[in-house]
């Protein structure tokens, strides 16, 4: 396993300051096919119309993300309480804390919807059998995850930390599971790195193309099966994390979110927020909160003052 507590201290410098291009293999072509995007609410009014099947609606109803519900995620892997929250006890036992957690942001007006983000490629100490520095979970394990998430009504947010490979390839390995209505994709910048540089040990990054690249493949998995809208979450807490980051474009059916990472004191974690905002203003914004590391995990009512309200509430 990689040494988290490097990480930790990495996170809380590059945290205080408020202020690579990654190749995708493989998914610049997958994306392709079929050409643009098309209008989900069109093709199920039709559906409907024509007496074929009800097109397939997120968890709790509906075929919107946002502005319609607000998803607040527990993020981790079962192979190490310090990978998060969404580890600690069985997939059911987790699922039952996120629904306690998320309750309390849920409004009549902007209902919630629960999400587990479970870490399915883990960057590793390790080089490993492919030379590449991460570990990919069993099949077995995210099947274990995506019924514990359909038994509360929940998402299932499968996230990438590729080590020294490439993001490209894991999406294309999850697509069975991407095809699903109520599976999305979360990529790990962090710890994505060169060809010579430890996960852990330096802090990884990705460019806006590849998260382009990203969204645009799943656009295509959307409007091929008639899906509702899927979830992206990009993972970030300092300013080149993801380079370019101005390049960041929406793809029909897909929501992109910049999730605000990194842990320390509240102020500064809100100021790097609000400079996330303004500087990525095509995306949808997301907010990642600590119950470890921050120096004091901020309530509900402090995360739904801030201003504009995150549309996605990450907890570690």
């Amino acid at each position: 396993m990689v040494d988290r507590s490097v990480v930790r201290r990495r996170r809380l410098t590059a945290l205080g300051a408020v202020a690579g291009l990654a190749v995708v293999v493989g998914i610049a072509v997958g994306a392709g096919r079929g050409g643009g995007g098309g209008d989900g609410g069109h093709e199920a009014a039709t559906s409907a119309a024509a007496g074929g099947p009800q097109p397939t609606r997120l968890p709790g109803g509906g075929r919107r993300l946002f502005p319609d519900r607000r998803v607040v995620a527990f993020y981790g892997n079962p192979r190490d309480d310090e990978l998060g929250a969404l580890g600690i006890g069985t997939p059911t036992q987790a699922a039952r804390k996120l629904i306690a957690q998320a309750r309390p942001y849920d409004l009549k007006a902007r209902p919630v919807l629960p999400a587990m983000e479970l870490i399915s490629t883990v960057a590793t100490a390790a080089p490993g059998p492919s030379g590449e520095y991460r570990d990919r979970m069993p099949f077995t394990m995210i099947r274990r995850y995506l019924a514990a998430a359909r038994k509360a009504k929940a998402l299932l947010v499968l996230d990438i930390q590729p080590g020294r490979g490439e993001f490209g390839p894991e999406i294309e390995r999850l697509e069975p599971f991407l095809r699903e209505p109520d599976v999305g994709l979360a990529l790990d910048p962090e710890w994505h790195v060169g060809p010579d540089a430890l996960p852990g040990k330096v802090i990884g990054s990705t460019d806006a193309d590849v998260v382009n690249a990203a969204a645009t493949y799943l656009s295509r998995i959307v409007r091929e099966r008639n899906l509702p809208e899927k979830l992206l979450i990009v993972h970030r807490f300092t300013d080149n994390m993801i380079a370019r980051a101005d390049r960041l474009k929406p793809a029909p059916g897909v929501q992109t979110v910049v999730n605000v990472d990194g842990f320390g004191a509240n102020s500064v974690k809100i100021a790097k927020y609000h400079a996330f905002v303004r500087s990525t203003p095509t995306a949808r914004r997301g907010f990642k909160l600590f119950y470890k590391e921050d120096v004091r995990t901020m309530s509900p009512k402090s995360v739904l003052a801030l201003s504009p309200r995150p549309d996605v509430v990450v907890y570690e």
